[in-house]
């Protein structure tokens, strides 16, 4: 890639506040996931599972789903998905269904040793959110979630 001289960069429109403090939310937000990956991933440790695997199965759990189906709720690609399916079919913690409405695109499905796994997980991830509550008052972490949701809702529909 060949960069131009500074001063022939293209010079970035006005923002406005709205657009700066979002743009400081996305940074934060950066942040956050970075530390909520860590987190996650000690968590997931108490059920025998990784995060990414833990998240996977937990896009299972209330009913069997397809492999895109699952990416496109946990907002990662298929074929990531579909990599860690697989593993969790190999280790008994999920199995592929028929899928009736597709005859080639099976359905992930969580096994009674998935359901346990996630279950160990709870135990160690129900105190640590309780404390870590703690710390936020309830009403930030309601509209936190709502602001949350519509900026994820905004961006699903762009």
């Amino acid at each position: 890639m060949t960069v131009p001289p500074r001063e022939e960069w293209p010079k970035p429109g006005p923002q406005s506040e709205g657009g700066a403090v979002l743009t400081d939310v996305v940074l934060s937000t950066f942040r956050l996931n970075a530390r909520l990956m860590e987190a996650a991933q000690g968590l997931a440790a108490n059920g025998g599972l990784t995060a990414a695997w833990w998240q996977v199965l937990g896009g299972v759990l209330d009913e069997p789903r397809s492999v895109a189906d699952v990416g496109r709720i946990m907002g990662v690609s298929r074929q990531g998905v579909q990599r860690i399916a697989d593993l969790l079919v190999e280790r008994g913690l999920a199995e592929y269904r028929p899928n009736p409405a597709h005859r080639r695109a099976k359905l992930l499905a969580c096994t009674e040793a998935g359901y346990w796994a996630i279950r160990k997980i709870a135990v160690a991830q129900h105190p640590w959110t309780s404390e870590l509550a703690t710390s936020v008052d309830l009403d930030d972490l309601r509209t936190t979630l709502s602001t949350l949701q519509t900026l994820i809702t905004k961006l699903e529909e762009a």
